[in-house]
């Protein structure tokens, strides 16, 4: 009788690791199952030596070879999604794996893809799992990605798990361009605000300052036109300075961003902003609870699903609150308490958490709250950008029409005496 190695989550979501007789593959999935664990990879024993000979010391070079040098792989999301989107399509239709690889390599114009998908195919003929070729290429395929798919494998529903993950990936890429878009406009305009303030303040203002010295001998100016002058002046003067401080605080921030510390204060600074801090609030919240649901019902176990959740949610508040639940629900307790106690979701989220779980439904449930989110979103995004243009507007003309009243001040003076 064939013999298979198995990987598997317990209830607590401890991983072991075994060996089991079977007729076949999905005779090993049920009695992996009849002993209360949750398998994520199960493999035929006579396949592994066809796998060692592929990565072993001199196929490991061979990879290592003809693979593209790293800072060359770029592909983008609605590259993925497409791909993604047609390799479902093709299982679907009955086509094996492989081939459905091979069709795909032939049809494919990115050249970083296309090596990437030959160099998966090659792994599965070498006896790999499809979600052990993905996870060989970590640049493209994330960590969501590569446990959607290993699900998806050991459930026999692969297309369907590829077709969530276009699905996720579309509406991510939606959200996140209608954020983007609302933003560019705001950016801009004040780029393009400062640069001719900058303009003025640099190379106008100090030519009136030379005339009001020739015109008023000696007489003070107005207090608003001293203002602005001294402005103008210390610009002209420390211009270098202010242009190294503003790279200095740039560089500052990037290297607060890579320790830990630095983005959780980034982020709760992101979370608390005035005007933006309640897009980047609901956008984060529509990733994680999508992401959340999608995982749960591809048939990812909760506290894996957790754990992948807390890596690709992509803002370090929402990560730790993550991880309070994961800690919680690991101990035996329902998602909802610790949701409610790490203080970053609102009651509406909570409440459809705990009614998800009473009636047996969570990650629906969660995909609603996802859809709710998303609308809110492009909701947040309409309102921001009429809110923002008259802002902007009054703003400019605040900063424009102060330097044109101080500089116009001892103007008039100047006229009334020569009348």
């Amino acid at each position: 009788m064939p013999k298979f190695t198995y990987s598997a989550l317990d209830a607590k979501g401890h991983e072991t690791q075994g060996e089991i007789e079977a007729d076949t593959q999905s005779v090993a999935l049920t009695k992996i199952r009849e002993k209360g664990l949750f398998p994520t990879q199960v493999t035929d024993t006579a396949s592994k030596p066809a796998k060692r000979k592929a990565t072993g010391a001199g196929g490991g070079l061979m990879k290592m070879q003809l693979r593209m040098p790293t800072f060359l792989i770029r592909v983008k999301t609605k590259q993925l999604m497409v791909w993604t989107r047609q390799l479902a399509t093709l299982i679907n239709a009955g086509l094996p794996l492989l081939r459905g690889l091979r069709v795909l390599v032939k049809q494919e114009k990115n050249a970083a893809l296309k090596r990437t998908v030959s160099e998966m195919a090659e792994s599965i003929e070498s006896g790999s799992t499809f979600a052990e070729a993905l996870s060989q290429h970590p640049r493209i395929f994330n960590k969501l990605f590569v446990n959607m798919v290993k699900a998806g494998e050991v459930g026999g529903v692969l297309d369907v798990v590829l077709l969530r993950l276009a699905e996720f990936m579309e509406k991510a890429q939606r959200i996140k361009s209608k954020v983007i878009s609302a933003m560019v406009y705001p950016i801009v305009v004040l780029f393009m605000a400062g640069g001719i303030l900058t303009f003025l303040m640099i190379f106008i203002v100090p030519k009136f300052q030379d005339i009001f010295a020739d015109l008023l001998e000696g007489e003070q100016l107005p207090g608003l036109t001293q203002m602005v002058l001294a402005v103008s002046k210390t610009m002209t003067a420390r211009l270098p300075y202010v242009i190294g401080g503003i790279v200095a605080l740039v560089v500052l921030a990037k290297l607060l961003a890579r320790a830990r510390w630095g983005r959780l204060a980034l982020d709760r600074i992101k979370l608390r902003m005035p005007i933006f801090g309640t897009l980047v609030r609901k956008t984060a919240i529509a990733r994680f609870t999508r992401t959340l649901g999608t995982l749960m019902t591809s048939g990812v176990p909760v506290l894996q699903a957790l754990n992948i959740v807390r890596d690709t949610v992509s803002n370090e508040v929402i990560s730790k609150a993550v991880s309070l639940i994961h800690d919680s629900v690991k101990e035996g307790e329902n998602m909802t308490r610790p949701i409610e106690a790490c203080g970053v979701f609102p009651p509406m989220v909570v409440s459809m958490v705990e009614v998800g779980e009473e009636t047996g439904g969570l990650p629906e449930m969660l995909m609603k709250v996802a859809d709710s989110y998303d609308d809110d979103v492009d909701n947040t995004v309409v309102g921001l950008t009429s809110i923002i243009e008259p802002i902007l507007i009054i703003f400019l003309a605040i900063i424009v029409g102060t330097i044109v009243i101080a500089l116009f001040m001892p103007l008039i003076s100047i006229i009334g005496k020569l009348s």
